[in-house]
């Protein structure tokens, strides 16, 4: 998609600090991180929501993110995966995102 903010970082066309890339997956740190670590894991084909992803697709999600977390040393330590779907979950750009946050205690409830 032409006018997708994250379609433009997995190609380049936007500055991103990246984290990992292969031929499906792009990860790069956020811009407002709410952990020490905080990367979005995308897919580089624009998919809205899980649904639209392909058991392969969401299965390199997840791999890419238990590999990051490997290689940032939070994988002994604790982290956390998220995916926001839709505006009302607080989805800011809409193509599929997995979070993965750590290097510090993300208790829950928070508090």
């Amino acid at each position: 998609m032409s006018d997708c903010l994250f379609c433009k970082i997995a190609t380049g066309q936007i500055k991103s600090e990246k984290v990992f890339e292969n031929d499906t997956i792009f990860a790069f740190k956020d811009i407002n991180p709410q952990a020490p670590q905080h990367i979005l894991v995308i897919p580089k084909r624009h998919i809205n929501s899980p649904a639209e992803a392909t058991g392969s697709e969401l299965t390199a999600i997840f791999s890419a993110a238990a590999r990051i977390a490997d290689e940032l040393k939070i994988k002994d330590s604790g982290f956390r995966m998220v995916f926001n779907q839709g505006p009302d979950a607080g989805q800011a750009v809409p193509h599929l995102h997995l979070h993965l946050l750590g290097g510090r205690p993300l208790h829950w409830p928070p508090g």
